[in-house]
């Protein structure tokens, strides 16, 4: 994997889509296209598998990532694939499991990451990658009780960012639990509101954003409502939470059904607007000014100010395109 490819992979997760391991026939919908928009999927060993049915999950999870192998994909065709695992022990027992197919994994998925695990899972992940060609990357979502807990949030959220800062080479997106952190209190928002009406969790996603994502890139919280009509409440109300996201500073969102997944897909498209000035900063040619009208005229670019949104936006345009207006 080349530099430049390593740099773009974090973007490159997108709209990641969640399947529950035990799923059948995703190889299948994977090479026929079935899911149009998807950059990356995740199969869940987690809270979508009741516990006595986790050694059938992850047999059929084998036998998935098998199919998937025997269709020899072209890498450009290829989802980013991912499993969601339970504890630093159940990581590497699938590892080991997933042996002779590890090869079309992306990585894995950490749930509830917190003190009470981070540095088992970065010896893990250290580990995994011993001797590969082709490196392993974790995610870890950060959406436990000992995170939201204001009292010692941030010492808690700086500890944990100095773990994931030393296996930083392994660690691709940072992610965010909004219903796990809303169930803590008792809430859910409804088809017409957003995560960001909920004070307390809004709290919690902004310091996660303070602390992370000047390093990580951070992926937005799941939202819950979903149909096959990309006009009904459902996805208008995603749409505007995509961008209170954008706003915010996450990039991408877990998807939890495919109809989310174009909508998800289009948000990380960047305005013409946008990009030009992004190009413009980048590439900056006003030596002895360090400020100058957009492309539009309508605003001020500033390269001291600006230099690190211009690479974000050429970034995304790169891997999403640019939309109009």
């Amino acid at each position: 994997m080349t530099n430049e490819e390593l740099r773009l992979l974090p973007y490159k997760v997108g709209p990641l889509l969640y399947t529950p391991a035990i799923h059948a026939g995703i190889a299948d919908k994977l090479e026929q296209g079935a899911y149009p928009y998807i950059t990356s999927m995740a199969f869940c060993l987690e809270d979508s598998i009741q516990d006595e049915a986790l050694e059938q999950a992850e047999a059929d999870l084998r036998l998935t990532l098998a199919a998937i192998k025997g269709k020899c994909l072209p890498k450009a065709n290829r989802s980013l694939l991912f499993v969601r695992v339970r504890t630093p022990e159940h990581m590497g027992h699938v590892h080991r499991m997933l042996a002779d197919v590890s090869d079309v994994l992306t990585g894995y998925i950490l749930p509830k990451f917190d003190l009470t695990n981070c540095d088992e899972y970065a010896k893990q992940i250290a580990l995994m990658n011993s001797g590969r060609m082709e490196p392993l990357f974790i995610m870890p979502i950060l959406e436990s009780k000992m995170i939201a807990d204001i009292g010692e949030r941030n010492s808690i959220l700086q500890r944990i960012k100095g773990v994931l800062d030393s296996v930083k080479q392994y660690v691709l997106n940072v992610r965010v639990g909004g219903n796990d952190f809303s169930n803590l209190y008792g809430l859910r928002r409804s088809v017409d509101q957003n995560i960001y009406e909920i004070g307390v969790i809004r709290d919690i996603l902004v310091d996660i954003i303070n602390i992370f994502a000047a390093d990580f890139v951070v992926s937005g919280p799941v939202w819950e409502y979903f149909g096959e009509d990309c006009s009904a409440p459902w996805a208008n109300g995603l749409r505007k939470e995509l961008e209170l996201d954008r706003l915010n500073g996450f990039i991408g969102k877990t998807s939890i059904h495919p109809s989310q997944l174009p909508i998800i897909y289009e948000s990380m498209k960047v305005s013409r607007d946008d990009y030009e000035d992004a190009l413009s900063i980048l590439d900056w040619k006003l030596n002895n000014y360090a400020v100058a009208k957009s492309s539009n005229g309508s605003r001020m670019n500033e390269v001291k100010c600006h230099t690190k949104w211009a690479t974000r936006i050429f970034t995304l345009g790169q891997i999403y395109g640019i939309h109009e207006g």
